[in-house]
């Protein structure tokens, strides 16, 4: 890693959590389960002071600003990478929510419980905000409030680490610590998968998928997608991922994806 790359991580967490889908389903406003890059390069962007969305057509500084980050995340705290919902419903009575006589509205959510991840950032201090971002995460301090996903849903850090890092060369069998993107179809993946794991763990091995955003595409204002993948599974060095992106091995002996 070049000597003004720094790679830390921060345990992100809140007591409740909405990282809203594009689509609506039977009237449900459904939630990712995982936090995907846009929701944290919003959040990146409250600490840093960027400015939100401002106007229809426009993507929002902190994005301009951040969509180059290479982020890795991990799950904490979950069901082999599920986390507990709840669905929760609400009026929203402002008057600008129907067009009904009254303005009122009932809107239903389903809801993520206690929803907690480590978040990892390849951060070049010679960057201003990239330096802002990295000095304010350490002393956990933010310019504006944080939220996991919506405003009623303030979050908080802890546990910010540094570390030593190389890119992982798939020399050795390993395990992958964070989520990671994955380009071939799921069917042959985990075809192939299962017959790449080693046989010298005897826990029981998982596989959690989830479709996630990864960017925005810039003329459509639409999220793009990659399947990604959360396993404890150890994989035979013979699977070679380094098609799907930048895997690196930290200090701590794991290895995580940044994307």
């Amino acid at each position: 890693m070049a000597s003004n790359q720094k790679l830390i991580s921060f345990d992100l967490k809140a007591e409740m959590g909405f990282f809203k889908k594009p689509d609506i389903n039977s009237g449900i406003y459904l939630t990712y389960n995982m936090l995907h890059k846009p929701a944290l390069l919003g959040i990146l962007g409250a600490i840093a002071g960027l400015r939100g969305y401002q106007e229809n057509g426009k993507l929002p500084e902190y994005y301009q600003v951040l969509k180059h980050l290479k982020v890795g995340i991990k799950p904490l705290d979950s069901d082999k990478g599920n986390y507990t919902k709840d669905i929760v419903a609400y009026n929203n009575g402002t008057g600008f929510a129907s067009s009904e006589p009254g303005g009122n509205l009932i809107v239903t959510e389903q809801i993520i419980i206690k929803p907690a991840y480590r978040c990892y950032l390849l951060l070049n201090l010679n960057d201003d905000v990239e330096k802002i971002l990295y000095e304010r995460i350490r002393d956990c301090k933010a310019e504006f409030l944080p939220y996991m996903g919506k405003n009623d849903f303030s979050a908080w850090w802890e546990n910010v680490t540094e570390y030593d890092a190389e890119k992982f060369s798939f020399e050795s069998n390993y395990k992958i610590a964070s989520i990671f993107a994955k380009t071939e179809a799921v069917g042959g993946y985990v075809a192939k998968s299962m017959s790449m794991f080693s046989k010298e763990s005897k826990e029981a091995t998982f596989m959690y998928f989830e479709k996630l955003p990864v960017s925005f595409e810039e003329k459509l204002y639409q999220y793009e997608y990659k399947d990604f993948v959360y396993s404890n599974a150890t994989f035979l060095k013979d699977m070679n991922m380094s098609d799907a992106g930048d895997f690196y091995k930290i200090s701590t002996g794991e290895i995580v994806q940044l994307f």
